[in-house]
């Protein structure tokens, strides 16, 4: 079945006034946090106010929880020409640390978007060691995917991307997929035994055009990812102020599309929540609010979404 497409005036805005908020997560217990450049993570209380928490330092990007309730930070330090480590925040403690800062014997300038499997083990792309991150944005391979295992080991597991960014895990967790904003498309690598990668394919078509100067509707850079219930992947295209679908028979469908950008502007990532995954939450790049609005379908469990329902 065709999915309803989610019309932009069905979007509230929530957290007005955060800045650059790229990410959301929303916990077990209905919490919901976002990304912030102002501190850790901020907290997005019932009432639509946000609270920051944690100190201010680089650039976080995408987050992700942990099964204890922390939050994965992949700082994207590369935005203000500082390093992009990954971090965690506990918003019970306090304690804001580094998991990594480089891995084999490679710098994180740019971690992008961590998440976690079942088993504990944290992928997250570095999009690129370009000076700025917009020069990477020319089709550059120098991005990679790495593992953060849950025995503490590390590793790259996937080298010669383009811009990697978002990514999510297949239901079953037999396939990693990670969107390369600067190839316009989503790849799907295979989940080996030790937490390993084997060799990437191109999942579902391009998504648009990377030229220069293409008409904003048609602009492919494609950034953050997630599964719905159905299996559909929802991809964020911003520049074009849209979202797409892809289905699991590869057909492409769009799902939002906000041409002016008053209410779904420049989406980064797709979050659900609530206490049936209907609740949707869009980040943004450029907008200082997050869109939130009722999604068609539920959104498939988080690894610690997935914990809390079978407990």
């Amino acid at each position: 079945m065709p999915l309803q497409p989610i019309a932009p005036e069905a979007f509230q805005k929530i957290a007005v006034g955060i800045d650059r908020p790229e990410d959301v997560v929303v916990g077990p217990d209905g919490r919901v946090f976002a990304s912030d450049h102002q501190c850790a993570v901020a907290e997005v209380l019932p009432d639509g106010s946000f609270r920051r928490m944690g100190p201010k330092g680089g650039a976080p990007n995408g987050i992700n929880m942990d099964a204890h309730g922390r939050i994965l930070i992949a700082n994207f330090g590369i935005y203000d020409r500082q390093d992009g480590p990954l971090q965690r925040f506990d918003p019970g403690s306090g304690v804001h640390e580094t998991l990594l800062a480089e891995v084999g014997g490679r710098r994180l300038t740019s971690a992008n978007y961590p998440v976690i499997d079942r088993g504990g083990n944290i992928w997250c792309a570095n999009s690129t060691h370009a000076e700025t991150w917009p020069q990477a944005l020319d089709g550059r391979t120098d991005g990679f995917i790495f593992v953060l295992r849950a025995d503490g080991s590390s590793d790259i597991v996937a080298e010669g991307l383009k811009f990697p960014n978002g990514m999510a895990l297949a239901a079953d967790e037999r396939f990693l997929f990670c969107a390369q904003t600067s190839g316009a498309d989503v790849l799907r690598f295979p989940i080996l035994p030790g937490a390993k990668l084997g060799p990437g394919e191109r999942y579902g078509p391009v998504l648009g055009s990377l030229e220069r100067g293409a008409a904003p509707e048609t602009t492919g850079w494609t950034d953050g990812i997630g599964f719905d219930a159905e299996g559909n992947l929802w991809v964020c295209l911003p520049a074009a102020n849209k979202v797409v679908a892809i289905t699991p028979e590869g057909r492409v469908e769009t799902v939002i599309h906000d041409p002016s950008g008053e209410h779904v502007n420049h989406p980064t990532n797709v979050t659900w929540g609530g206490p049936d995954l209907k609740d949707l939450y869009i980040g943004s790049i450029r907008a200082d609010w997050i869109a939130k609005a009722r999604s068609p379908v539920a959104g498939q469990p988080m690894a610690h979404q997935s914990a809390a329902q079978s407990a």
